[in-house]
């Protein structure tokens, strides 16, 4: 089988991502390749620490590789530091990269037409599948996240902290997506049918951050998005987790 290695958040759409690829057998999924903040030694956008994704890689039996990216990189800056690493990959073998995102065609077509520059094929298999029917087929399935980051131009921060289920699906808002495409939400999948064992963690503060508007930052390629174009300050809530 081909050698893939998944984009990997924490989260619960790269998890079910995941999921899916394992299932069909086609592909030898043998890398997670998630982007940390160096300066707070986290996963970038989610805030979440090292060591959970670490203990997350621990569980799947997946190996673990980083792209170490700068406090708030310039995309210039950020593209280098992927294609930095994309190119170590594909020297190493793996042919296709695979991808959580559902239906944001410019992302989907950015992520495209940046791989195909170093020939490693980009592979979706969520795409298009109603954002509704994979959040239910995720907690069907077992898996359990909790919700670590919360964009307050979308939701309030009594939304962060809590685990996905039904309940918390009745309660968003009708704007909100389910599956917080549009950036409205992100989170941290701790158990599932993919884990060995679950990822233990304590609950801490919720922590406050306002961030300038990604006009031309990495986040600007992470489906994160405002609805309103003209705001220069992006506020977010923290769950931080031990």
């Amino acid at each position: 089988m081909d050698k893939a290695y998944i984009n990997w958040s924490g989260g619960k759409d790269s998890a079910l991502a995941l999921y899916y690829m394992l299932e069909q057998k086609k592909y030898s999924v043998e890398c997670l390749l998630t982007s940390v903040n160096t300066v707070h030694n986290r996963i970038s956008m989610h805030g979440v620490r090292r060591e959970l994704l670490e203990a997350q890689s621990a569980s799947l039996g997946i190996p673990l590789t980083t792209i170490e990216l700068p406090e708030q990189p310039g995309m210039i800056e950020y593209e280098a530091l992927l294609n930095l690493k994309v190119n170590g990959l594909k020297q190493e073998g793996f042919a296709h990269s695979i991808f959580g995102d559902i239906f944001l065609e410019d992302l989907r077509q950015y992520r495209e037409d940046k791989l195909k520059q170093v020939g490693i094929s980009a592979l979706f298999p969520l795409w298009k599948i109603d954002t509704r029917q994979l959040i239910y087929d995720f907690i069907a399935l077992g898996f359990k996240t909790i919700v670590v980051c919360v964009n307050e131009s979308f939701l309030d921060k009594s939304f962060c902290g809590r685990i996905i289920d039904e309940q918390f699906i009745k309660d968003l808002p009708p704007h909100v997506d389910p599956c917080g495409e549009n950036g409205e939400f992100h989170t941290f999948t701790f158990d599932g049918p993919i884990f060995r064992t679950p990822i233990r963690f304590t609950k801490g503060a919720l922590v406050y951050k306002e961030y300038p508007a990604p006009a031309d930052s990495a986040d600007s390629c992470s489906a994160t998005k405002s609805p309103s174009t003209e705001k220069k300050q992006y506020g977010f809530w923290f769950c931080d987790l031990y």
